[in-house]
């Protein structure tokens, strides 16, 4: 009997995309899409377009559970969805016990749960697989109201890492924004400076005391920009963020003094398109990194103090990811030489050789 699984995540927009590939695994396990529940206004915009997803609710990272609009909605889907499987893929002290409540307050059987961790976790653990991994893991576990021969692991995996989806109107409105731009139909080489602190509300203070491990000086990003330009002169060099992070992209335009850089500020739905005509993808260790490997962009990633071994994204079609930096190597991205970076993109330059991910392959919507 097909059945609808259920999974709780409430994490950041990286975490958010490598589960993808665990949401596949329990769609072709249990026959039907999953339902998704997470945090944030961005959580419903990974997921738009997934096959693997039937819904999703996004809840507010602080406020109570029992104050939100998607609180009645959950509820009822979590007992319209019995007995289907509920995995639960948060370890996080205060966000854990959160869901234990959410699940006790729907009167869920417990027997339906399957968590990644029962107990919550205060202090930063070192991981010890790939989160990819783990998640495949956690999926190929039974709960215990079901019975694993009924349900048992699909064959190979049609998809071997995550996956994330354009939308035929977004590829659309892409194509118009670079049409308008005189850009459309030259090679697109989207740059990634910044990160979740860059965006955030206290993002002058993390700079100010130079405290954000994954900040690397903008004469350094300027330099490559150069670098890359005489490589491929006739590339747009897209210089990508949040509407927060366009002063700060425009400060490296204006270093780099090059007409081929384009400063641009997009939701994460136009980020997406944009991945998806780019040829290559640089970007420091963030969501949008992870965005790109999910859509198959040859990538190279820039690490400060989270290792690569645990955290690298990956690729569902083989598109090469490239880390450059993170332990022991480094543990701050201003380590890095402007050498290591621009050898490490010639790399990935290499295997997608003026081509956008288009010419690679459309992906169905």
């Amino acid at each position: 009997m097909p059945l609808t699984p259920t999974v709780f995540f409430f994490a950041r927009l990286g975490d958010m995309v490598m589960v993808t590939r665990m949401l596949n695994l329990l769609h072709r396990r249990y026959g039907r899409p999953c339902q998704v529940v997470g945090t944030g206004s961005w959580t419903a915009s990974t997921y738009e377009g997934n096959p693997d997803v039937a819904g999703v609710w996004a809840f507010h990272r602080h406020l109570p559970f029992l104050l939100d609009g998607a609180w009645l909605a959950v509820r009822h889907a979590l007992r319209a969805s019995a007995p289907g499987p509920i995995y639960v893929c948060e370890k996080h002290y205060r966000q854990l016990p959160r869901i234990y409540r959410m699940l006790r307050l729907s009167g869920v059987d417990p027997r339906r749960c399957v968590f990644l961790t029962e107990a919550p976790v205060r202090k930063p653990i070192p991981p010890v697989d790939h989160l990819v991994d783990r998640m495949v893991g956690l999926g190929k576990r039974t709960p215990q109201n079901l019975t694993a021969e009924d349900y048992p692991e699909p064959s190979a995996a049609p998809l071997d890492g995550p996956r994330l989806y354009v939308l035929a109107h977004e590829r659309d409105g892409c194509d118009a924004w670079l049409r308008s731009r005189g850009l459309l139909g030259r090679e697109l080489v989207l740059v990634q400076p910044g990160n979740h602190r860059t965006m955030g509300p206290k993002r002058a203070r993390w700079r100010r005391l130079n405290s954000d491990d994954k900040w690397w000086p903008l004469e350094h990003w300027a330099e490559l920009l150069r670098r890359i330009h005489r490589e491929r002169p006739g590339a747009v060099l897209l210089l990508r963020g949040s509407k927060e992070e366009v002063p700060m992209l425009e400060e490296i335009a204006a270093v780099t003094s090059l007409d081929a850089v384009v400063v641009v500020g997009t939701t994460l739905r136009e980020l997406y398109a944009l991945c998806q005509a780019a040829s290559s993808v640089i970007s420091i260790d963030s969501g949008p990194a992870h965005a790109a490997a999910a859509l198959s962009v040859p990538l190279v990633v820039l690490y400060g103090a989270e290792s690569p071994l645990y955290w690298l994204p990956r690729s569902p079609s083989g598109s090469p990811v490239v880390a450059v930096g993170g332990p022991p190597v480094s543990r701050r991205v201003d380590q890095l030489s402007v050498d290591e970076v621009f050898g490490a993109w010639r790399t990935v330059a290499a295997v997608s050789s003026g081509e956008g991910t288009r010419a690679r392959g459309e992906q169905p919507c």
